[in-house]
C-alpha cells in the first residue's frame, strides 16, 4: 500500500520551502494540486517534474475515491495547496479522512501556515487561541460572531482585503471598538506588514490605506474586566 503526504508550500517567500518537502515532491508518483498552474510555477522553480492532478474544492468529492484506490494500489501521493498547509482553509480534509478510513498512512510535513507567524507577531496572548478561518460571508455570520462574544482566547481569522474594513467594523460593533487587534498581510512577502492597535485605530488606518494581499486578523479575546462589567 502507498502513502499520502500532506506537504505545506510557501505562503510567500519560496525560501520557506523545506528540503524534505522538495525531496518528497520529487519522489512521489503523483502530486495533487489545488491549482496546477499556480503549483506548476513552484514545481518548476525547484525542478520537480512529477505528474500533477487537479484536486480542489469543486472536484474533490468526485476524485477522492479514485485517488484512494491508487494509493491502495501502491502509489505514493502528495497533496499540496496553492499556499500553506492543505486542510487549513484549503482542500485536504476529505482525502485525509478517506485515507484514514481505509487504513492508509498519512504523513503531514511541518511547514508554512499563514496564521502562525501572524499570531506570534501580533503581540497578543498566544498560549491559547482559537482558529476561525474565514467567517461565513452571509448566512450564519451574525450567529457565529455572537457565539464568539464571550471568547476569552485570542481569535484568528482569514479575510479578503476587499472585505477587511467591513469585517473589522462588524468586529467593533460586536466586541467593542477598543478591543485590541493585529492585521497581518502579505506574510513572508516583500511588503509584509502588521498593523496593531484597537479596532477603531486599525479601521481608521485601512480606511486611509487600501488593504492589499492575503490577510490574517488576530483579535484579542474578552478579558476579565470586560466580563465583570
Amino acid at each position: 500500500m502507498g502513502k499520502l503526504y500532506v506537504v505545506p508550500t510557501p505562503v510567500g517567500n519560496l525560501e520557506d520551502m523545506t528540503f524534505r518537502a522538495i525531496r518528497i515532491l520529487k519522489e512521489v508518483d503523483l502530486i495533487l494540486a489545488e491549482d496546477t498552474r499556480t503549483s506548476g510555477v513552484l514545481l518548476k522553480h525547484f525542478d520537480i517534474k512529477n505528474a500533477m492532478l487537479s484536486h480542489h474544492k469543486f472536484n474533490e468529492h468526485q476524485t477522492v475515491e479514485r485517488i484512494v484506490e491508487r494509493i491502495k494500489g501502491g502509489e505514493q501521493v502528495a497533496l499540496i495547496s496553492d499556499a500553506g498547509t492543505p486542510g487549513i482553509s484549503d482542500p485536504g480534509f476529505l482525502i485525509v479522512r478517506e485515507c484514514v478510513r481505509n487504513g492508509i498512512e498519512v504523513q503531514c510535513l511541518p511547514g508554512a501556515t499563514a496564521f502562525v507567524p501572524a499570531l506570534v507577531a501580533s503581540g497578543l496572548p498566544d498560549e491559547r487561541f482559537c482558529f476561525e478561518g474565514f467567517l461565513p460571508q452571509k448566512k450564519g455570520r451574525a450567529t457565529r460572531l455572537a457565539q464568539l462574544q464571550d471568547e476569552a482566547r485570542t481569535m484568528v481569522f482569514y479575510e479578503s482585503p476587499y472585505r477587511l474594513v467591513k469585517t473589522l467594523t462588524q468586529f467593533a460593533e460586536v466586541f467593542g471598538a477598543e478591543r485590541k487587534v493585529a492585521v497581518c498581510r502579505e506574510i513572508s512577502k516583500v511588503h509584509e506588514e502588521s498593523v496593531r492597535g484597537t479596532l477603531a485605530e486599525v479601521i481608521a488606518h485601512f480606511q486611509q490605506s487600501e488593504p492589499k494581499g492575503e490577510i490574517v486578523i488576530v483579535l484579542a479575546g474578552k478579558d476579565k474586566d470586560e466580563k465583570e462589567k
